[in-house]
């Protein structure tokens, strides 16, 4: 018998929902318990946690940036954790924790920054040290300023990604874990392709290939990485899209697969998610998805892979539903099951194991 997975859910809460909710994944079938409110929340669309599931942090509006709360695994129960008084601010839109536990990085979209900040033995969050941003994109609403998008570390800790939409670059940052601060990498950038708009970072099984979804062009390019100076090379890009289709669609999350073997991401607008395998030996895509896959409602702009490989669990931001789907290991297929849950809003899908 395969084990369950706790699954926490980032939401926003202009609508029905109240905050952040749980779902238990049953790993023999793929079926989902009935959803549970873990903790209210304003918009705490975008959640992540420490290396060793203690706390979970939730975006915030408030220039603290972010919010914590101590995990009870078992009972799958959030308790708020001491905040500092902070004046409220614009909230980032993603945030990630270092390898050490040390620090949590955010990036800040609508202010165009990253910002990182300390986290204590005790899970309370140190004032932000913040990088901004400078210059704008080819895109005149969507680029007319920095957009840091998304924070995601390197395999060995050494650097902070950072993909931002508006400039159209993908910002490499040295991290010093002790200071909880950031620098500029030996390789400070590389440029996306124009208009592009990257959303998304995630590296490869092997930790050299790195591959971005740009959320404007409706693609994803294959980056090699270097983890001696954080220089990111491009390679390849390909189309997260079936060929003559026009319709407005942008596109949203992207995932490895656990094995190595198959990228995943989301459409939005088509509402789907495509798969594409990647080559053991170069790290590069498929030229076309093997698959492009219905997700079930309307925008998927977050899944998530459990940690065995055998389930794509998918949230929906405009329909209150969050449909699994079975992934064949062996050819990164995805198969729909009838075991969705109802929770609205859903933008963010975060496995506890």
């Amino acid at each position: 018998m395969a084990a369950s997975h706790l699954i926490f859910l980032g939401t926003y809460t202009k609508g029905s929902s109240q905050g952040i909710y749980t779902v238990r994944l049953d790993g023999d079938t793929g079926t989902l318990s009935a959803p549970a409110l873990a903790a209210a929340a304003p918009d705490p669309a975008w959640i992540t946690l420490t290396p060793d599931n203690k706390f979970l942090y939730a975006i915030h509006p408030s220039a603290a940036q972010a919010i914590g709360f101590s995990v009870d695994a078992a009972r799958g129960a959030l308790t708020p954790l001491p905040a500092a008084p902070a004046p409220a601010a614009q909230p980032p839109s993603h945030l990630a924790v270092d390898a050490t536990g040390r620090v949590l990085l955010a990036a800040n979209y609508r202010e165009g920054y990253v910002a990182a900040m300390a986290v204590h033995a005790d899970g309370s969050l140190g004032p932000p040290s913040i990088v901004r941003h400078e210059g704008k994109g080819m895109h005149p609403t969507r680029q007319e300023k920095p957009h840091a998008h998304s924070v995601t570390l390197s395999p060995d800790n050494r650097h902070v990604i950072v993909a931002d939409l508006g400039v159209d670059k993908i910002f490499s940052y040295a991290l010093d874990p002790a200071s909880a601060t950031l620098r500029p990498a030996a390789a400070p950038f590389v440029a996306a392709p124009p208009g592009a708009g990257p959303r998304h970072f995630t590296f490869g099984a092997t930790g050299r290939p790195a591959y971005a979804i740009n959320e404007l062009a409706n693609t994803i390019t294959a980056y090699d990485y270097d983890a001696a100076s954080g220089a990111l090379a491009p390679r390849q890009t390909v189309s997260t899209l079936a060929a003559g289709y026009t319709a407005p669609t942008t596109t949203a999350e992207i995932r490895v697969h656990p094995n190595g073997r198959f990228l995943y991401g989301s459409n939005r607008g088509h509402d789907s998610i495509a798969v594409f395998a990647i080559d053991a030996a170069t790290g590069l895509l498929s030229a076309s998805p093997i698959e492009i896959v219905a997700t079930g409602g309307r925008n998927p702009r977050n899944f998530a892979l459990s940690p065995d490989g055998r389930w794509l669990v998918c949230g929906h931001q405009d329909t209150e539903l969050v449909t699994v789907f079975r992934v064949d290991a062996a050819t990164g297929r995805l198969t729909p099951t009838p075991h969705p849950a109802a929770v609205p809003s859903v933008v963010c899908v975060l496995f506890l194991d």
